[in-house]
């Protein structure tokens, strides 16, 4: 099993690429297929081909990230498979602390969600996994961590995310708050909020966080409310000026924690997102 440790200093690390994969793709298997009924001169050339797709893999593999890895112990490994599988291998073969992922991907199904190896992997590893959606729409600066935002939905689990949250900041001197979101409870014929049911909801919500909080051994901030998830999570980073969200994860199950919103904070969060 993968543990996640962050520590402040620089540790090895391991990059690691499948694209050479059949995997699961319908259509790379019937490649395949017509690949093996082909003629031998056929064939040859198609392995020829191949050849130069992998020596042209590894060569982009080499060059990737060479400016923003700079300084760190990088080992770089090109893998043939399944590219969710293969992931999940290496990382349990590894032992890693954690894997970054980008959420970009063609899956036919998940792609509704997020990336689909993206997306296998966090239903099968046991370690974190960073990832980031819309990087790519927020300011270029410098990151660094600062401010550690935790959601945490109550459950069994949630003691396990706080802790990982806390951790890691404390190993960055970075300020720590926790989330909490219930869902809005209408009155009769749904029609208006109810102001008697939110307001035992929340109270028990803060009674159970203060419970948390003294298993765990923080004092962090606190932040209930009620309403949409996703919505919620992204205002409540947008007013702490959080830089990254730590949710929780079960690995094998349908879907992540937060009341089955993992998949669609991710999706959806304008900053990174730590799946513990």
């Amino acid at each position: 099993m993968c543990r996640g440790h962050f520590t402040a200093r620089r540790r090895p690390g391991r990059l690691v690429s499948a694209p050479l994969s059949g995997g699961d793709d319908p259509v790379a298997r019937a490649n395949a297929s017509q690949l093996s009924a082909r003629p031998a001169g056929k064939r040859a050339r198609d392995h020829s081909t191949g050849f130069a797709r992998e020596q042209r893999a590894r060569e982009d593999l080499n060059q990737a990230l060479r400016p923003e890895l700079d300084g760190i112990a990088v080992t770089r490994v090109l893998l043939r498979g399944d590219s969710a599988s293969e992931i999940v291998k290496t990382a349990r073969d590894q032992n890693v602390g954690l894997i970054v992922m980008s959420t970009r991907g063609e899956g036919t199904f998940y792609r509704f969600l997020l990336g689909s190896v993206t997306a296998k992997v966090l239903h099968e590893i046991q370690c974190p996994v960073w990832t980031g959606a819309h990087l790519e729409e927020v300011p270029q600066r410098e990151f660094s961590i600062r401010h550690v935002l935790c959601s945490v939905d109550l459950s069994p689990h949630s003691h396990h995310t706080a802790s990982l949250a806390a951790e890691m900041a404390a190993s960055v001197n970075a300020k720590l708050t926790l989330v909490h979101i219930t869902a809005e409870f209408y009155g009769p014929g749904g029609s208006h909020v109810d102001p008697v049911l939110k307001e035992k909801t929340v109270g028990f919500a803060a009674e159970e966080i203060a419970k948390l909080q003294n298993a765990v051994g923080t004092h962090a901030e606190v932040i209930i409310d009620s309403g949409n998830v996703l919505e919620l999570l992204n205002q409540a980073a947008e007013q702490t000026e959080a830089d990254v969200l730590v949710i929780g994860h079960i690995p094998g199950r349908s879907h992540l924690g937060d009341n089955g919103n993992g998949y669609g904070i991710i999706r959806e969060s304008h900053i990174p997102v730590l799946s513990v």
